[in-house]
């Protein structure tokens, strides 16, 4: 396995969480994307640049300013920037989260958040007793956002996932009886954070697809609030029409991000080209200390990976 903690506890199969479908073994077969220094020929090219957030344009604790001034000097020429994020959270916190990591707002138009997408989803289904699981502090602000009340899990209709409880000490298979006993009422498992992992200040930690993804092993039903799945790509490209106000081609879109499974996949699910930033998730395979090293670029896009037009160490103009 790619990560330094043990996955054993998550699934049965072999499996790299980063590249699902894909064993390192099958690694230098392939072209590597080509790296870049300079992103701005590139975004020359778009209309409307689809970003994630972690990993891209913050670190989880100060913005990375050459990725702000790399979409700010892309809007200036006339592009849209919508983030796409799998936060579990409402895109107005998201927002606020991204003040507190001092990343302008210059450098972005609107925000796609996992989060509204899961509260449209159980909106749509018209649940009115959700079971939760995640953080309740953390996470307040989509758990206050429910119109349905919370519930045990013998009463629920659904239960919505934001993440571990406690993602600090816990591992998903520690929810496993708790997802038995939802099996048996065939329970629909709502996941606002499709994320298997997400880096904190260098730390790994598990995320709601994690326990999300036990789940769907065991049978359950689960409906994914976010990338790579279509529903964040398709909210995002409604947004940037609308910004627009006119249509806007696919193949003029281009989606920037860090993580293979979600937005490199995301991009090839949508149609979309893909820009790969290697400091973020994949850091530990990609990088050389400061520099992105080849070599370990063609180890990661192994045959079958989804495809990047470019690489980069970081987003900068």
């Amino acid at each position: 396995m790619i990560f330094s903690f043990s996955l054993n506890h998550l699934m049965t199969r072999p499996v790299d969480l980063a590249n699902e479908a894909l064993l390192p073994s099958q690694a230098n077969t392939v072209a590597p994307p080509p790296t870049l220094t300079n992103a701005a020929p590139l975004l020359a090219r778009y209309d409307v640049i689809f970003c994630d957030i972690w990993g891209v344009v913050h670190n989880g604790l100060t913005a990375f300013e050459g990725a702000c001034s790399a979409l700010t000097k892309f809007r200036g020429n006339g592009g849209t920037v919508i983030l796409v994020s799998n936060a579990p959270v409402p895109k107005q916190r998201v927002a606020e989260t991204l003040e507190t990591r001092n990343v302008p707002t210059s450098a972005w138009d609107d925000i796609v958040s996992s989060g509204d997408i899961a509260l449209a989803h159980v909106n749509e289904r018209r649940f009115e007793r959700l079971y939760c699981i995640g953080p309740q502090d953390r996470d307040a602000a989509l758990f206050q956002a429910l119109t349905a009340r919370s519930v045990p899990l013998t009463e629920a209709e659904a239960i919505i996932c934001s993440g571990l409880n406690f993602d600090r000490s816990e591992v998903p298979d520690d929810y496993r009886p708790l997802l038995q006993q939802a099996l048996q009422h065939n329970l629909p498992f709502v996941c606002a954070n499709p994320d298997f992992v997400v880096d904190v200040g260098g730390t790994l930690l598990y995320c709601a697809g994690a326990i999300a993804d036990l789940y769907a092993q065991m049978g359950g039903p689960v409906f994914w609030a976010g990338k790579p799945h279509l529903n964040a790509y398709e909210t995002a490209h409604a947004k940037a029409e609308a910004l627009r106000d006119r249509n806007v081609a696919r193949e003029k879109i281009l989606v920037i991000g860090d993580s293979l499974r979600t937005d490199m996949k995301g991009a090839e699910n949508f149609g979309c080209d893909a820009l790969f930033i290697a400091s973020g998730i994949h850091r530990h395979e990609t990088m050389d200390e400061i520099s992105l090293s080849p070599k370990r670029l063609q180890e990661l896009f192994v045959p079958g990976s989804p495809p990047a037009i470019g690489a980069m160490a970081e987003l900068a103009w």
